[in-house]
């Protein structure tokens, strides 16, 4: 079964925990680059310390020695997954991959709000599908020695028949027919995204800026 990790990309820690606690059976919760801001390595502390699985999701990309030292830092706060950017390249990826101990890192591919031509302005050139773009960052991340990958739910199919059936496939961008699909372009939902092998789901606006918040979390266990 696929698990279920919420995104807290709320104004605080606090208003974080506080609706963490309203959501039952939570095993992952993820910490993104405005919680992590405002609150830094204590608001990992709290919710490792409640027993839940942490995903930082910074994405890093820069020099193999930060990345590296990035990596360390969050294996000693209790992080239990992070994501790299595989657009980082090879060394990058080889050097976070070696501090990793039991982080499980993911390697980010293509952002779900891109386009194919938002794309083709960051690496400067055609890009005629998404697709081949993700599966090629994607080969990087692995054979690199990282847990997995990240990407939208249009390039799973493509990912689970070329990594084989054990990386990860951490999958954002995740909405039920009717949702606002907010900034994120490539969207799936979730029971689509079990089906065609994501191994993670990522759900945040839809949970967080419910009404009912738990009710929304508890359809989407259901549909899990």
């Amino acid at each position: 079964m696929a698990e279920l990790i919420v995104a807290f990309d709320l104004p605080s820690g606090r208003e974080a925990l506080d609706l963490a606690a309203r959501l039952p059976g939570l095993r992952w919760v993820k910490i993104g680059p405005i919680l992590h801001v405002r609150e830094g390595p204590a608001l990992v502390r709290e919710f490792t310390a409640r027993g839940l699985r942490v995903f930082l999701d910074l994405k890093w990309h820069d020099i193999p020695s930060v990345v590296a030292g990035a990596v360390e830092a969050a294996r000693a706060q209790g992080v239990a997954m992070a994501t790299v950017h595989a657009l980082g390249g090879p060394a990058v990826l080889a050097a976070a991959a070696q501090a990793a101990g039991e982080v499980a890192l993911v390697g980010v591919t293509v952002l779900t709000s891109h386009e194919a031509g938002d794309f083709e302005r960051v690496v400067g050139r055609g890009v005629p599908d998404l697709g081949f773009e993700a599966e090629r960052l994607g080969r990087l991340a692995v054979a690199a020695g990282l847990r997995g990958v990240v990407a939208s739910g249009h390039e799973l199919t493509l990912l689970r028949e070329t990594l084989g059936p054990d990386p990860w496939i951490v999958v954002p961008g995740v909405r039920a027919p009717g949702d606002a699909a907010d900034d994120q372009v490539r969207t799936i939902a979730a029971p689509d995204a079990v089906g065609r092998g994501a191994t993670h789901l990522v759900v945040g606006r839809p949970i967080t800026r419910a009404a009912d918040p738990r009710g929304v979390y508890q359809r989407l266990m259901e549909s899990l």
